[in-house]
């Protein structure tokens, strides 16, 4: 009986130490890797290692080393970059070279291993010479058709020969000599710049991983200007914060500002890029499609195998070029189950020219003719067993059309319904079609409550056999009607229209607002757009003598705003040529949304050069979004706020 008080009085301790609460493991690790040695020496001269081994205060990994870690000159064979524990190692196979400054520039791809805490923007260098190369030059690469930032492009330098100038024939014979890589943001850093010599800077997609130029599907980017680095002190600010909402401090921060550092490069694809035909694609027995890499003015010619000459087909070639459909008239060809023919077009050589070839084809469709009247059949039926169904719950029930048997032609109209003054309809029908009879086309316009005939012209698009186009005097709000008889138009396959009525409505005056874009440059030659928040043109307009550009009839809405100098005067903008020394034609953004009003007027002045070109293009309507910035995450904070929880819940249960 004496051992129970004890036993109680242990059980009261136990139950007494489970109230404290487990070991949560202690503090997190909140700092950044830092090195604590290398070999050779960062930053060490006359050096003639090829492998470079680099210690950390604690176990590391290197995240998207392949995109991120750089090394500067180019390596002809991929140098191997690994991290082995608490090390960096790094394995370079090319010779070195005498007297130049290497660099491993890993941007932030170093991280602690546990917490994945960033070490921060990392380079390390070394000179197989005398003295090493510590200056920096950076800068943009945008997209020169749409100002897109381009991330992962190479960017590089070539130095300036003894006769002062960097020959355009290096860019296609010589690789670069000094690279970086852009960021989500566009943003370039090249490193161990010599302070006293002038570069020429360039951008290219490298196919090939030879560092040059050398092939027409490589994006590239270049400048005339030459330029040299310096440097000097300057201070910037940096935000302490104490949380995630509320700041500390804004503290300076004295470094060092490399120059220049606002390097522009617009990248573009040469014109006439190689040649080859993709596939030829047959969904349907009526049709099939050549599908080709590139375009070309010049259509194929097909010689028939199990047909007479070219089959009588209607071509519709794309706006591009690139792709030719084929329509086949002929029933006895379209229901055949093979179209067996040699296929004669323009296809790039060895050599980049265009030459003829001839490729035997044989075109099956992927739905067979049989096949189309197997699922007729059984649609068929089930018509049957719904008209026997409804006769028998109504003996007075009129049987409905077939609309298995019923195969018409069908047309799609954009706009419909609600148009603009300035709008003429395309109307696009589901096969090639004949011009139908006038007398079976009407366009009326609503006079109070009766329908006159108005005048209007529906005339075929040129290049595309199943378009047609409505032109009219569109006045302010007004209602028209627009309808073609029953089989008035005719389908290249054998199908007929049903009787189509298709009405419009324009608005009023005040339901709209207006846009004069004033540029500071008076040249016909600028081309202004407006945008839509998907970066696609919804209007166009070229500008007039006195440097204005006129929008009427907007709806209420923010617009964006582009323009482009079109220097050849096509009317489109077009690209570039590295060969010949052509920039692409330049393109500017106004760098905020424009609201309109209705009935408000809206006049914008707007000179293109006035914002840094990297500056210009909003936010909302830029698809490339910048990476993620790899911060220390604060969790020791989260720990400590956890643990003063549990200290109070401890607390209200004593």
């Amino acid at each position: 009986m004496r051992k129970l008080p004890f036993l109680c009085l242990l059980a009261l301790f136990i139950a007494a130490c489970a109230n404290i609460g487990s070991p949560d493991g202690g503090p997190y690790d909140e700092t950044p890797p830092r090195v604590v040695s290398s070999t050779p020496g960062n930053q060490a001269t006359n050096s003639d290692k090829r492998k470079i081994s680099i210690v950390f205060n604690e176990y590391i990994k290197i995240e998207n080393a392949s995109e991120k870690v750089v090394v500067s000159p180019p390596q002809t064979e991929t140098p191997n970059i690994r991290a082995v524990g608490k090390s960096v190692r790094i394995d370079l196979f090319d010779t070195l070279r005498p007297n130049t400054t290497y660099t491993v520039d890993f941007s932030d791809a170093i991280v602690d291993n546990n917490e994945g805490n960033p070490m921060g923007n990392y380079t390390f260098s070394f000179s197989t010479g005398e003295q090493i190369d510590t200056m920096e030059v950076s800068g943009y690469v945008l997209n020169a058709a749409d100002l897109e930032p381009v991330k992962g492009i190479l960017v590089g330098l070539y130095a300036e020969n003894a006769d002062g100038i960097v020959p355009d024939s290096l860019f296609r014979t010589h690789h670069l000599e000094r690279v970086s890589r852009t960021n989500g943001s566009g943003r370039f850093v090249i490193k161990g710049v010599a302070r006293d010599r002038r570069y020429r800077a360039f951008a290219l997609k490298d196919m090939d991983g030879d560092f040059r130029f050398t092939q027409k599907s490589e994006i590239l980017a270049f400048d005339t200007a030459l330029f040299s680095s310096t440097c000097g002190p300057d201070i910037r600010l940096d935000t302490i914060w104490r949380d995630s909402t509320h700041y500390d401090s804004i503290q300076p921060v004295h470094y060092t500002h490399f120059y220049p550092d606002d390097i522009v490069l617009r990248s573009f694809l040469e014109e006439g890029q190689d040649r080859h035909l993709l596939k030829v694609q047959r969904d349907l027995p009526e049709s099939f499609t050549l599908f080709f890499t590139a375009p070309s003015d010049t259509l194929p010619r097909i010689e028939g195998l199990n047909f007479e000459g070219d089959g009588g087909f209607i071509v519709e070639p794309s706006a591009k070029g690139d792709t030719v459909t084929y329509w086949i008239t002929d029933t006895t060809l379209a229901y055949a189950d093979t179209l067996e023919m040699v296929l004669h077009y323009l296809d790039t050589d060895t050599l980049h020219q265009l030459v003829w070839k001839a490729d035997t084809q044989f075109v099956v469709p992927k739905t067979s003719r049989a096949k189309q009247l197997k699922d007729l059949e059984e649609k068929n039926k089930e018509w049957e067993k719904e008209q026997q169904k409804k006769q028998k719950e109504n003996k007075n029930y009129k049987p409905e059309p077939n609309p298995a048997l019923e195969v018409w032609l069908s047309m799609e109209c954009k706009p419909s319904g609600s148009i603009d003054p300035n709008q003429n309809p395309i109307m696009t029908f589901s096969e090639p079609v004949t011009i139908p009879d006038s007398s079976a086309v009407r366009f009326k316009i609503k006079v109070d409550s009766l329908w006159e005939d108005a005048p209007f012209y529906f005339t075929p698009i040129e290049g595309n056999p199943r378009q047609f186009q409505l032109f009219a005097e569109w006045e302010l709000e007004n209602t028209y009607s627009f309808e073609i008889d029953s089989a008035a138009v005719k389908g290249a396959l054998g199908h007929t229209n049903k009787a189509i009525k298709q009405d419009f409505r324009t608005r009023k005056e005040e339901d709209y607002g207006a846009l004069f874009m004033n540029m500071s440059d008076k040249d016909t030659c600028i081309i202004v757009q407006l945008m839509s928040t998907s970066d696609s043109p919804i209007r166009t307009e070229r500008t007039m003598a006195n440097g204005f550009a006129e929008f009427h009839y907007l709806k209420p809405g923010d617009y964006y705003v582009r323009c482009f100098y079109d220097r050849n005067g096509d009317g489109v903008w077009t690209t570039g040529n590295y060969d010949n020394g052509e920039a692409p034609e330049e393109v500017y953004y106004f760098p905020r949304a424009i609201p309109i009003k209705s009935k408000f007027e809206v006049t914008q002045d707007w000179d293109p050069r006035a914002v840094a070109l990297m500056k210009q293009k909003p936010v909302k309507i830029t698809k490339q979004k910048p990476d993620k910035t790899k911060d220390i995450k604060a969790r020791n904070k989260e720990r400590d706020a956890a643990m003063e929880r549990e200290s109070k819940k401890r607390g209200n249960r004593k």
